[in-house]
């Protein structure tokens, strides 16, 4: 890259801004090739120091074409332009700045600011895109009042803004305007614009206080039809909030708009949310259950935002997770209402434990506040996210329901209408629950996962039990040594018959689950009144984002797993059993030996079978399912790709021998042949069945061949279809591989996010010629490297969720993502650096798979032409050194 090396920006310099925008008047002339911003800025001075700074305003990719301060133009002697600022060398301390801009939205590839998608305008913002519209303040802590006009030839209808409609109409030569006004102070990440040629799918909402909200989701025409699922979900999602923490829309009108080129998942523009098509559209025959399921939460998460993130937003970026952490929180919450909460919870843990616990081991390692970063881009990851919503949940679980409302009652009443930091949050929920959350608030300084060892000894005489625990934290990137963490420990106690004891929680209250406070490096607890040895049910709900090191006996285990009461600690039982057994079987692989499957195990699956009417059947499928490979791989001092694969394989088709008739009476017992119905029975009889179709197809068996396309041809809705496509394009022995994704293909061409699906099967299938297919599949007319969900489908899924393929020995995979990821850096930073992450964990692999992916990271710094994104990713990942040494 060049000689010219990307700075750290520290959280510790923040200042505040030296000017304050009031309101913003913008007006767009959008044009054939090119769109004239005009900006009206009313500024005024921050703050009466004495000092009179210059005006710095950000703005990248803009053709200048004039400045006016108050109502004088001003020379370029006045002010100075750079490739990312424009400097007003002298200004009083209150003013009105009109700046006209020039930008080309057509030729803006980066989908950042203002660009097209499907022949329509479409805005993203978030975090940094505003300075690609028109030169401001593009900064978090300057919120401003907006009024957008845009003005467009009538070819292009549809003219949406922030706010409320406030006046439209005709003007000359063809054209007409709308003007939108947005009530609510906001910082510029949540301007949004949209115009072009969209229909409206219109809904209402009814308030609790009696007002009625319009609702509209627009959508090109051919989608009309599949946003019913997205509306219903919008007033799920209304209710809810008002129900449970009383916080009501406070517009006269929603919107959602789905486009199909958009590098996140959606964008909670204040009035005018901004979705990926992914996360709108959906019907029986083209979305699956999952997709169904990513919908409700992904629409309820950006409404949510309306309170948490706009009314009141973080006041530099490195608190994003003060609006991300929390509102993720909640909408964990509102789909645990709405679905299976022990599913939930399981998915959002499994989530946490493959992607977010490897972040916190890696290179790009960061607390859930970052204390710095090159690219803030880089940082809405799931550390961000997931972490930064589990951190919450602790708060929660500290405070109890009633004590966490009365922190957000607190919280909103401080800070309505300002941009606040991760500190101003938890003093809030500490005086409005009253809990000391001191030790607490080390979660948001300090990076990494940390370790709880607990010791258990009973003492029979005095019927106490005596828990001594140990915690620690591994070193990080700039963090070698860690304080002690405040971690809630959910405890509880079963007795010989499978039954929870009753534990007293030293305030007169007896309870089956107690909460231990653990805020020491080491410390004791005593629990008196246990009247038999007790098999111990540790960190139940999944109460705190930790490892737990308890020498549990595979008899305690299989207790555990048959008797416990808490959903989660239930599966969890299930899932250290089969790590367990997948350790010695990879062991015995690398070895050389034969690999023998525990007949205790298929005991264990054979009675949950067996026992499967007493049992929620979305449940009882994740009980099922075995541990990822990825998992598997975190779990190994050094990652074996094969021999991970061939363990599992070896189990998977084990099990399905061993209970073929067990697996055939579910699949035939969950079948349903009527209409698809998106309810929390269904999709569990789904998700059941397709578990034990899945287990079926390791058989080399024709009847169970037929039985699988049977249910592809016949399926009648997308979930099914798609699984049974999946079942036999990840099965090398079957014949009709080939012919089934041409069949897929071609009932399906027309419907792009269908094709994700086509395109992400083929990438993850687990068989020597994957990558050669990858390659095929990129010269497809229905892929484009341009758009974000193509390549998160094709070249993500690869390399993310193909660890046996990508990993393949010659290195092939690294040369082909680091290839790609030079190609896609050239024009879209964000996605490009997205997919980098794979590489960044060569150190967890043997040594010459090490050489290899450390070859291509060179490679990759070596650019001249590297954007930010890609060299904080590459760079932090070199510098984190391997304590692997070559073997001798």
């Amino acid at each position: 890259m060049s000689s010219k090396k990307p700075q750290q920006i520290y959280r510790h310099d923040y200042r505040p801004p030296d000017y304050l925008i009031d309101t913003t008047h913008l007006n767009f002339f959008l044009g054939k090739g090119r769109t004239k911003v005009v900006s009206r800025l009313e500024c005024r001075r921050n703050g009466g120091n004495g000092e009179n700074p210059p005006l710095v305003l950000d703005g990248e990719e803009l053709e200048l074409q004039s400045v006016f301060l108050d109502s004088f133009q001003l020379d370029e002697a006045a002010y100075t332009r750079t490739d990312e600022t424009l400097t007003i060398h002298h200004v009083p301390d209150s003013f009105v700045l009109t700046i006209t801009t020039q930008i080309r939205p057509e030729e803006n590839i980066s989908l950042e600011g203002l660009y097209k998608s499907s022949g329509n305008f479409c805005t993203q913002c978030e975090a940094q895109g505003f300075r690609k519209i028109t030169y401001f303040l593009d900064r978090p802590d300057v919120m401003s009042r907006f009024t957008t006009t845009i003005e467009a030839d009538t070819s292009i209808p549809l003219l949406l803004a922030n706010g409320n409609l406030v006046a439209k109409g005709e003007v000359a030569n063809g054209r007409h305007y709308a003007t939108w006004e947005d009530p609510f102070p906001k910082p510029c990440y949540l301007f949004a614009l949209v115009a072009g040629d969209l229909v409206r799918v219109a809904g209402t909402y009814v308030t609790r206080s009696g007002r009625k909200i319009d609702l509209h989701i627009y959508v090109q025409e051919h989608n009309a039809e599949h946003c019913a699922h997205a509306l219903h979900s919008l007033q799920k999602a209304m209710a809810w909030d008002e129900k449970v923490y009383g916080l009501e829309y406070d517009l006269d009108l929603f919107m959602i708009v789905a486009v199909d080129d958009f590098n996140m998942g959606a964008m909670e523009n204040k009035g005018l949310n901004i979705f990926n098509s992914k996360y709108v559209l959906a019907a029986p025959e083209t979305a699956t259950d999952s997709d169904y399921a990513g919908i409700e939460a992904v629409v309820a998460h950006e409404y949510f935002h309306n309170w948490t993130g706009n009314r009141v937003t973080c006041r530099d970026w490195f608190q994003l997770s003060l609006k991300e952490g929390l509102t993720v929180f909640l909408d964990q919450q509102f789909s645990a209402d709405m679905t299976s909460s022990a599913v939930k919870r399981i998915t959002d843990v499994r989530l946490l434990r493959n992607v977010q616990f490897v972040e916190d081991s890696g290179p790009m390692a960061h607390p859930v506040r970052p204390d710095s970063y090159i690219e803030i881009n880089n940082f809405y990851t799931v550390t961000v996210y997931e972490k930064g919503a589990e951190v919450i949940r602790m708060i929660h679980t500290l405070l109890g329901a009633d004590g966490f409302r009365r922190g957000m009652d607190l919280y909103f009443q401080r800070h309505d209408g300002h941009a606040v930091t991760c500190d101003d949050f938890v003093q809030a929920m500490e005086d409005g629950g009253g809990v000391d959350l001191n030790v607490f608030r080390r979660w948001y300084s300090q990076a990494g996962t940390p370790e709880l060892h607990i010791a258990i000894v009973y003492d029979e005489q005095n019927k106490t039990c005596t828990l001594r625990l140990e915690q620690l934290c591994p070193p990080s990137p700039g963090q070698k040594q860690k304080e002690p963490f405040h971690i809630p420990l959910a405890i509880g106690f079963l007795n010989s018959k499978g039954e929870d004891m009753g534990l007293a929680d030293g305030r007169g209250n007896i309870a089956t689950t107690l909460v231990l406070d653990v805020k020491e490096r080491e410390q004791t607890f005593v629990l008196s009144g246990i009247p038999e040895k007790p098999v111990p049910s540790i960190l139940r709900n999944f109460s705190a984002p930790v490892k737990i090191h308890y020498d549990y006996t595979e008899e305690e285990l299989f207790f555990l797993l048959a008797n416990d009461s808490d959903s989660f600690n239930r599966w969890e039982a299930g899932q250290r059993l089969a790590c367990r057994i997948f350790l010695r079987l990879i062991k015995d692989w690398q070895q050389g030996r034969e690999l023998k499957l525990d007949e205790a195990f298929t005991i264990v699956y054979g009675k949950l079978l067996a026992g499967r009417q007493g049992i929620d059947p979305a449940f009882l499928a994740e009980l099922l399912l075995l541990p990822s490979e990825k998992y598997l791989g975190e779990q190994l001092d050094v990652i074996d790709v094969e021999a991970i694969h061939q363990a599992r394989q070896f189990v998977r088709r084990s099990l399905a021998e061993r209970l073929r008739d067990d697996f055939l009476e579910v699949y035939h017992d969950n079948t349903t042949l009527g209409p698809y119905s998106y309810d929390q029975v269904s999709v569990g009889r789904r998700s059941l069945k397709n578990t034990a179709l899945s287990y079926l197809m390791q058989l080399d068996d024709r009847a169970i061949m037929d039985i699988c396309l049977r249910q592809f041809e016949q399926s009648g809705n997308m979930t099914d279809e798609l699984a049974a496509l999946k079942a036999i394009v990840h099965n090398p022995d079957c014949p009709e591989r080939k012919s089934v994704l041409v069949s897929f293909y071609s009932q399906w061409q027309r419907d792009t996010l269908v094709l994700d699906k086509w395109f992400s099967l083929q990438a993850t299938a687990p068989l020597p010629e994957t990558l050669e297919q990858v390659k095929n599949l990129m010269l497809h007319p229905a892929f484009s490297l341009k758009n974000p969900n193509k390549v998160r489908a094709l070249i993500g899924s690869f390399c993310g969720a193909n660890q046996l393929c990508f990993h393949e020995k010659s290195g092939a995979g690294y040369r082909f993502l680091a290839d790609e990821v030079l190609k896609i850096d050239q024009f879209n930073h964000q996605i490009a650096a997205r997919m980098l992450s794979p590489l960044s964990r060569w150190q967890r692999f043997d040594y010459s798979r090490q050489v290899l992916m450390r070859a291509q990271l060179d490679r990759i710094l070596a650019s001249r032409t590297l954007s930010r994104d890609v060299y904080e990713v590459a760079s932090k990942s070199l510098n984190t050194q391997s304590n692997r040494t070559a073997p001798k």
